[in-house]
Parts: C-alpha cells; sequence; structure tokens
C-alpha cells in the first residue's frame, strides 16, 4: 500500500527541476552571445615623450631646492657676517674714487682697515644689488665721492653708506673785506676744489660767506655762486635802502660799502662808521679812508704791514681819498652783508669823524673840537700800549685791538704835534719797526678846518 506524499512535495521537486533547466538554457545562452569588449587601462608606455620631460623636471626641481638649501645655508652665514662689527676703530673718511668697481673698492677698504675682508664687501654689495631687484626697488650702485665711515661699522652699514650717496660736505669760507684777487687765491689753494680760474672777477662782485661744498667742486663754479649770491643780496637790499643817501646806483653803494668794511668790524659801530662817509659825501668833503690808500699803491694784491709813509699818502691815486673828491672808481675789497646793510641804512646822526678808542671801538665826533679831545685820549693809550710793548724804546706806533688797527685819517688832519704817529692800516697783524728808504713816517698835518679828514 503505497503512502501518501505530503502535500505540495512533488511541486517542490518540479521547481527545483525547472529551475535547474532554466541556469542550464542561460548559460547557453550566454555562451552563443559575443563577448563583450573590456576597457583597458592605459599602459604607462603609451605616455610617449611626456615622461623623459617629466623625469628631467623632477631632475631640476631636486637640484633648484638642493640650491636653495646650499644657498641659505650660506646666505645666513653672510649675512651673519655683513651685520658683524666691522675693525674700524676710529671714525674716518673714505674716499672713493670715480670709475672703480666693486673688486677695487673692496681692496682699498681692505687696506685701510675699513672692513676685515674684501669678498666680504664685493658679497654684500652683490647681495645688496640683488635685494633690490628682486624688490623692484632703485638701483644700487657706488658712488664716487667722501664718505664718512664709523668706527666699528658693519659691512652691511658701509655698503649703505657708499650706496646710497651720503657724501661728506666741506666748508668753504670767504672772509669779508678779501679783495678778488685774495679770494681767487684761497680758492686756488682750498684742496677740496678743483679745476682753473680764468679770470679774476671784477672788485666787489663777490660776496663772502660760508659756502658747503662736494669734493671736487670747480673753483669757478663758487665764484659763480659767490657772484649769484652778492647780485641777490645787493637787489634786495637796495630795495630796502634808507631815502636821500647820496648814492647814485648799487656800484656806488657797493664802492663805500667796502671802505666800511676795512675800516671796522664791529657789528655795534658799522652803521655808525658808514654814517660819518654818508655825512661826509653830502657836504662834499673828502673820505680820507688810510685803506683807499693801500688799494691805490698795490691793487689788493698786497697785504701791507707796515706804517703809511708820507709819500704813500700824498701819492695820488684813482682811489687815493686823501687826494680824490668824493667816491674811488671801484670797491677796494668785497664787502660782506652787514658792511652792505649798514651802508644803506647808516645811523641817523651828524658825526663827521671817528678814532680808535684803544678797546677795539671808536670814538665818534660831530665837531672838530671833540674829536681833537679824542684824538689826544687815543695818544695816551697808543704811548701806554707802545711803553708796555717794547719799553718804550721802539718808534713804532703800537696797533690797537683786532679790527681798529690804524690812526685814521681824521686824526692825523687834526694833530698839531710835528711828531706824528704813521698810519696803520687796517686788518694787518704786524706792524714794521723801520720805514722804507729811510723814509719817516708822515708827520701829522695841522688841523685845517673846515674839511679834517675822517678816522677810524
Amino acid at each position: 500500500m503505497m503512502g501518501r506524499r505530503p502535500a505540495g512535495s512533488g511541486d517542490a521537486t518540479l521547481g527545483r527541476s525547472a529551475g535547474a533547466v532554466a541556469r542550464r538554457s542561460s548559460d547557453r545562452q550566454e555562451q552563443t552571445r559575443p563577448t563583450a569588449a573590456r576597457r583597458r587601462r592605459p599602459d604607462r608606455e603609451s605616455r610617449g615623450p611626456l615622461r623623459p620631460f617629466l623625469r628631467a623636471l623632477n631632475g631640476v626641481l631636486t637640484f633648484v631646492l638642493l640650491l636653495m638649501l646650499i644657498g641659505g645655508g650660506i646666505g645666513f652665514a653672510v649675512n651673519s657676517q655683513l651685520d658683524a662689527q666691522g675693525p674700524l676703530e676710529k671714525t674716518k673718511v673714505v674716499v672713493v674714487p670715480k670709475g672703480d668697481g666693486a673688486v677695487e673698492i673692496g681692496g682699498r677698504l681692505e687696506r685701510e682697515g675699513v672692513v676685515s675682508d674684501r669678498r666680504l664687501f664685493v658679497a654684500g654689495y652683490l647681495l645688496t644689488k640683488f635685494s633690490a631687484w628682486i624688490s623692484g626697488g632703485k638701483p644700487v650702485q657706488i658712488k664716487a665721492g667722501d664718505f664718512e665711515v664709523v668706527d666699528h661699522a658693519s659691512v652691511r652699514h658701509v655698503v649703505e653708506v657708499l650706496t646710497e650717496g651720503r657724501t661728506v660736505s666741506y666748508k668753504v669760507t670767504v672772509p669779508e673785506g678779501l679783495t678778488s684777487y685774495q679770494i681767487v687765491e684761497r680758492l686756488k689753494a682750498d684742496p677740496n676744489l678743483s679745476g682753473e680760474i680764468t679770470d679774476v672777477p671784477a672788485e666787489g662782485s663777490l660776496l663772502p660767506e660760508t659756502f658747503v661744498v662736494q669734493r671736487g667742486t670747480a673753483r669757478q663754479a663758487v665764484l659763480d655762486l659767490m657772484a649769484a649770491e652778492s647780485k641777490k643780496t645787493l637787489d634786495r637790499l637796495w630795495e630796502a635802502r634808507k631815502q636821500g643817501l647820496p648814492f647814485k646806483s648799487i656800484d656806488e653803494a657797493v664802492v663805500l660799502a667796502s671802505i666800511v668794511e676795512k675800516e671796522t668790524g664791529r657789528n655795534d659801530e658799522r652803521d655808525r662808521v658808514a654814517a660819518v662817509f654818508v655825512n661826509r659825501l653830502k657836504l662834499n668833503m673828502r673820505l680820507q679812508s688810510d685803506p683807499t690808500i693801500l688799494y691805490g699803491l698795490f691793487g689788493g694784491k698786497t697785504v701791507w704791514g707796515k706804517p703809511i709813509l708820507r709819500s704813500e699818502k700824498t701819492q695820488k691815486t684813482a682811489h687815493n681819498t686823501y687826494e680824490i673828491e668824493g667816491l674811488p672808481p671801484t670797491p677796494i675789497c668785497n664787502p660782506g652783508r652787514a658792511a652792505l646793510e649798514a651802508t644803506l641804512n647808516p645811523a641817523d646822526t651828524k658825526e663827521l669823524y671817528f678814532v680808535a678808542n684803544g678797546s677795539g671801538g671808536h670814538t665818534f665826533s660831530e665837531t672838530l673840537k671833540d674829536h681833537n679831545a679824542g684824538v689826544q685820549k687815543w695818544r695816551a693809550v697808543e704811548k701806554e700800549i707802545r711803553s708796555k710793548k717794547d719799553g718804550g724804546d721802539t718808534p713804532t706806533t703800537a696797533q690797537p685791538a683786532e679790527k681798529s688797527k690804524k690812526k685814521g685819517a681824521a686824526a692825523a688832519a687834526a694833530e698839531t704835534s710835528d711828531k706824528g704817529t704813521p698810519i696803520q692800516p687796517k686788518k694787518l697783524n704786524s706792524v714794521s719797526d723801520k720805514t722804507d728808504k729811510g723814509e719817516k713816517p708822515a708827520p701829522a698835518p695841522k688841523a685845517k678846518a673846515p674839511a679834517p679828514a675822517a678816522t677810524q
């Protein structure tokens, strides 16, 4: 007796069989389909010519990186040396000739003890140039000239000084009262100036001043600057001049200013000295100024250290204001700014005379009587000075204080003694104890009113 199958068991078997058949059928279909093309990754060799280029680039980058590392190390070491204290023991001026290169300059600096090694200076200079180029700054170049380097300056500081052009300046001082010839000779003797001077400028056309120049400045350029400053100053002072002056032109004012300059060097009395001469011009009195005697004789080329002799005082020249009326034809020196100002703005006085007072200044008078009294006082002071100086045995005239060294013309004109005192030129440093060729100093003439001379 056959047992009864459980419900559904046959169906399950049939299902499994059908599934197996279906898979086999599907496998056969797959085998009969064409195989789909597979995507292949590009082969490394298919990169072609890029591969050698990339290899080269990689090598270059590696080399550059290596250089940067080495350069950084060297740069750090060099920088530390550039900032190190230098060997210079004392501040000095370094001269860089025009046309020298960094190597020559470095050698000079090493020889002079400014830097310890010329190569370090060259390296610092090149590094500074490179840094300026990288940053797009102003091109760096060593300048020619004189440079002040402080003690123990680092190489970097030395490079900065030489490349930034902070050159040393020099002063050229031209004192007031020199003639144009003397000024030219003074400039010729200045070692910081260069070039020739072809012509001596006109007397009185230069303004004495202190000028700041660089080494190698042309001498002619200094003269040109003095002439330009003179014109500018005169134009300004002429516009501001006091009214009623006896001058027809600026040139005449300069002539009188040159006499004032030679008569006194004191700021507190220039305008009074100028007033004396202005008052005398207005009264048609001769100026009788001693410095004009010397200029008439020597033309400003000789510094006269002797008493003025009678033959010199009476020698008629174009500039001798003892012999001519009014002003000389040209100035007798180059007056300074103060003398020009005093001449164009003299003091409001009626004074016609002045004489040295023995203390570096002058005694001013309106009348001949008062002036004669001042002369006597000066003679007493002069005698005392001479006695103290040489025991009274030397027949020379003692000099007053600086810038009041001569006894002026008015005093000589007022004297009544036959033993006159030699006239002393202004601003001279010595007095001869003897006269030339056995001549006696000119005795003072007796007072002759109404035209006694003005004096210092």
